[in-house]
């Protein structure tokens, strides 16, 4: 692991701890009244634990992050429910509202676990059970007809479904020409997949022959992929746990 990839790594083990204290509150709070999936019913039952993801990202986020994090601090319980609402709605101007992702995610999770429907808006090329959008890739073992399938990771419920191996999630360009990956010496298993079409990538990594690599780190430690990506005029479709 290289020096770079310490603090985004120690940010994330951290944010996990975060949403593991509000997984628990909401899965009581589950237990006592049943979630209906519907955020604006629902939010306000445990609307202080999940500001707690703000205030730990304040702390100790990302320099960008933590600005973010601080100026949000002191939002009324409205605009801070009204944030999460946006979010919610699926409307791209808030897209990448990494924080109030961080927040709603141990909601979906609970609510995935009961195998309960949100209401959430669901497009091709998000995530069929919550409609979030994926934040990582993974090539696996198929058949050698098939070749290694192509598996999204979602960024809000943590579930996974197939698509497409030739096909943009953000846009569905599907023009092999206009579709280019892009690999590194020093991270052979992680490619970053783009589109020309709509200037987005979704970084991917290959367990197609080494099922032991671990996403959530293997993309944090290739963290200088994204910021080549940026360089290079491309946008992640969802960030990673560190927000970028």
């Amino acid at each position: 692991m290289t020096p770079a990839a310490e603090d985004p790594l120690r940010f994330a083990a951290g944010l996990y701890r975060v949403q593991g204290r509000i997984a628990a509150v909401i899965e009581a709070a589950n237990r006592d009244t049943p979630l209906t999936g519907h955020l604006d019913d629902d939010a306000g039952r445990f609307l202080p634990e999940l500001c707690a993801v703000v205030q730990y990202a304040a702390q100790a986020g990302p320099p960008l992050l933590s600005e973010q994090a601080r100026a949000r601090q002191a939002d009324l319980p409205t605009t801070a429910v009204a944030r999460l609402s946006v979010y919610w709605a699926g409307d791209r101007t808030s897209a990448e509202d990494y924080l109030s992702r961080a927040m709603l995610r141990p909601y979906v999770e609970l609510l995935r676990s009961v195998n309960r429907a949100s209401d959430r808006v669901h497009r091709q090329g998000q995530c069929p059970f919550c409609g979030g959008s994926p934040w990582i890739s993974a090539r696996r073992d198929a058949s050698l007809m098939e070749g290694a399938r192509r598996m999204l990771g979602c960024a809000l419920c943590g579930g996974e479904w197939p698509f497409g191996r030739i096909l943009c999630p953000a846009c569905l360009e599907g023009d092999p020409a206009k579709l280019p990956s892009f690999q590194s010496e020093k991270h052979p298993a992680v490619r970053v997949e783009a589109c020309e079409t709509c200037s987005r990538y979704v970084k991917s990594l290959d367990l197609s022959e080494d099922a032991r690599p671990i996403p959530e780190v293997d993309d944090l430690v290739s963290l200088s992929m994204d910021l080549w990506a940026v360089e290079q005029g491309f946008t992640r479709i969802e960030p990673g746990l560190a927000g970028l």
